[in-house]
């Protein structure tokens, strides 16, 4: 056997076959030598069309997009629902608020305790309805946040929506308060799924601050009353224009005969008069006039011109101060069953 043709059985025995790339089969590494063999080319290779995957791509950050925008939750969390729904926005809504949920819970259990000295305000007024809030946080720097604003604000709407829903005959005027736990218990109204205390909790989770839902306060009128109001350092919420948050504020009942074009601008001194002198009760025209300890209202020197009282800027005005409420931010629990 030629050394040429025992090279050949060797390599067939160890590889199989021929490793020159582009050929067939090798059988007989002899004919390398007798020419020439034509290449075969490999086949092309049949691939999958990339258009339904960039769609679905396109779909997925669409939809990812949608749920950003819609729940202001991170991309990251709004990713995880998605993946977690299947894609379904509806569920995957659902899914972050119940977890945002478990996680302000959590975090409310962690920070409860914690001193709520600072927080708002809230003032807002629909037709014959005038409702008065305060909710609590930690620092002032939480107060001027904005996720904060919005819960006074859905706290508000809230008790404004409870007052709108008792259905009573007015002949005078009605007033009511809610305490902290009662405050809580009410529904957030149509936009919004749960309770106030689900918001609450939401706000806590985000802020990471203690909050508390303190107190409210509401008053109904009908024709021949009318409701003045004031609030301190009063700022508009930059999505309710109806809504002034402050750190005090006074709601200022009035028993009128006849509409005034001065009645708004009165309402708001008489406000100004009880946020600044912090009366106790309202008291008669018929009362002596007092001094600066007095805590009768009409009694009381005129915050705005100390020289006369109270009660006799109010009587030629052609108007009965009936009653007041009034709130300031913070104030100890002692002082605010006081009032």
């Amino acid at each position: 056997m030629s050394l040429l043709r025992s090279l050949h059985l060797c390599l067939v025995a160890r590889t199989g076959g021929c490793s020159v790339r582009g050929l067939g089969p090798c059988t007989d590494l002899l004919s390398l030598q007798a020419g020439p063999v034509p290449l075969q080319w490999p086949q092309p290779r049949h691939t999958l069309h990339a258009g339904p995957r960039l769609s679905s791509s396109a779909s997925s950050k669409e939809l990812l997009m949608k749920l950003r925008r819609k729940t202001g939750y991170s991309f990251v969390n709004c990713k995880k629902a998605l993946e977690t729904c299947g894609g379904d926005l509806k569920q995957a809504e659902s899914w972050l608020h119940e977890q945002a949920r478990k996680e302000g819970w959590s975090k409310a259990a962690k920070l409860h305790g914690r001193k709520t000295k600072e927080g708002l305000i809230g003032l807002l007024q629909e037709g014959n309805t005038t409702v008065l809030v305060e909710v609590n946080c930690e620092t002032d720097f939480v107060a001027r946040n904005l996720k904060f604003q919005q819960l006074v604000q859905q706290v508000a709407l809230g008790t404004m929506l409870h007052c709108q829903s008792l259905k009573n005959q007015l002949s005078t005027y009605s007033k009511g308060f809610l305490n902290s736990s009662e405050l809580s218990e009410l529904p957030t109204g149509p936009e919004r799924e749960g309770s106030l205390k689900d918001q609450l909790a939401l706000a806590i989770g985000k802020l990471g601050e203690n909050m508390t839902l303190k107190r409210a306060a509401w008053v109904k009128v009908p024709t021949g009353f009318y409701v003045g109001s004031y609030v301190h350092g009063a700022m508009h919420s930059p999505s309710l224009h109806n809504l002034v948050l402050g750190k005090y504020g006074a709601l200022v009942i009035c028993e009128t005969s006849e509409w005034k074009a001065n009645l708004e601008d009165l309402g708001r001194r008489l406000g100004q008069h009880v946020v600044g002198m912090a009366p106790l009760s309202v008291g008669s025209l018929d009362d002596e006039p007092g001094g600066e300890a007095e805590t009768k209202m009409l009694s009381q020197p005129y915050l705005l011109d100390p020289s006369i009282t109270l009660g006799q800027y109010v009587q030629p005005q052609g108007v009965s101060v009936v009653d007041f409420v009034r709130f300031e931010c913070g104030e100890s629990e002692e002082a605010a069953e006081s009032e």
